[in-house]
């Protein structure tokens, strides 16, 4: 797959293609749905599948103090489709000269001139355009009048009646419950990050940590959690984790501690992935080392028991079925 940023031409053979439209922040089944419609369009029209997401995320930009509500980096969602069988992912800067294009401009510059497509498929609530005011029926309308092919994907239920989203996933996260999230996900959620120095007290009490950044990622509840790290060279860890801002230690320090069971090396400046199993118990604040240390103990065994049931099993989520045309 080919990733296209920013200003960068778009290459010859990806021209005459079709394009999912949207911000596609977790690449949910909701998502998946419109990339596989855009994938049979783009077989009907014999040319290359393109996906158009945008960095930084628009409500990124209009409420930069907003706190962090990121599912996926976009390193990570290009993964995804590259592995659902996108042949380009198409990142374009949201800034002020795209915020100011109407959604007419915005279909012309951005859709015919530069991108040259022969159609388009984006979600149900998809906007776009000065002030949002390009709806689907907008976008349909566009892409008639310009000869092109468009499609509008219905929502997705995963669960009873209500629909996917990537907000209802960011609450389930706030809520803990990140079963429930992996469940809307159709895989387990984790934070990406490099392994950073800390002032390693866990070694102190037996229990060494790798310390991520939380960075732009949307925060789970503050608490412990059963996890599993993807570790470099693609080997896979189990252990504990702490999320939140250590209330223990001064001064507090919002960070997400990873102590790995039958592991040991030095993973500083490692790239890992920790995923998110199950919510053991909230932060708190503790006495001292020794109380710290019986508790981490204490989560530790929980942390394993867990891993151990089938429901919390590696592949218990199937993997998204490929977009990949014949």
């Amino acid at each position: 797959m080919e990733l296209i940023t920013g200003q960068q031409p778009l290459p010859d053979h990806l021209a005459g293609g079709v394009a999912a439209l949207g911000n596609f922040d977790g690449f949910h089944p909701g998502h998946q749905a419109v990339v596989r419609q855009a994938s049979a369009l783009a077989a009907e029209r014999g040319g290359p599948l393109l996906v158009i997401t945008f960095d930084p995320h628009p409500a990124r930009f209009f409420r930069p103090d907003q706190p962090p509500f990121q599912l996926t980096s976009i390193a990570e969602r290009a993964r995804l489709m590259a592995a659902f069988g996108v042949d380009a992912l198409v990142v374009l800067t949201f800034d002020p000269p795209l915020a100011a294009l109407s959604p007419e401009d915005f279909f012309r510059q951005v859709l015919v001139e530069r991108l040259r497509l022969k159609g388009v498929v984006s979600g149900y609530d998809f906007t776009f355009g000065k002030g949002r005011s390009g709806t689907t029926e907008t976008l349909q309308r566009l892409a008639d009048s310009h000869g092109m092919a468009s499609a509008i994907v219905e929502p997705v239920c995963v669960e009873g009646d209500e629909a996917v989203s990537s907000t209802l996933i960011r609450s389930k996260l706030a809520e803990g419950d990140v079963t429930a999230a992996a469940r809307l996900l159709g895989r387990w959620w984790g934070i990406e990050g490099t392994v950073e120095g800390g002032d390693q007290r866990g070694r102190t009490i037996g229990f060494p940590t790798a310390n991520v950044s939380l960075g732009d990622y949307a925060r789970p509840r503050y608490g412990v959690y059963a996890v599993r790290v993807t570790l470099p060279g693609g080997q896979v860890a189990e252990g504990v984790a702490n999320i939140g801002i250590r209330p223990t230690f001064t001064p507090p320090r919002e960070l997400l501690e990873v102590h790995l069971f039958d592991f040991s090396g030095d993973l500083y400046g490692a790239d890992v992935r920790v995923e998110l199993i199950e919510f053991i118990r909230p932060e708190m604040k503790f006495d001292g080392l020794d109380a710290l240390r019986r508790q981490i103990g204490s989560d530790s065994a929980s942390a394993l028991k867990i891993l151990r049931q089938p429901a919390y099993a590696p592949g218990r989520f199937k993997a998204p079925r490929s977009a990949a045309r014949a």
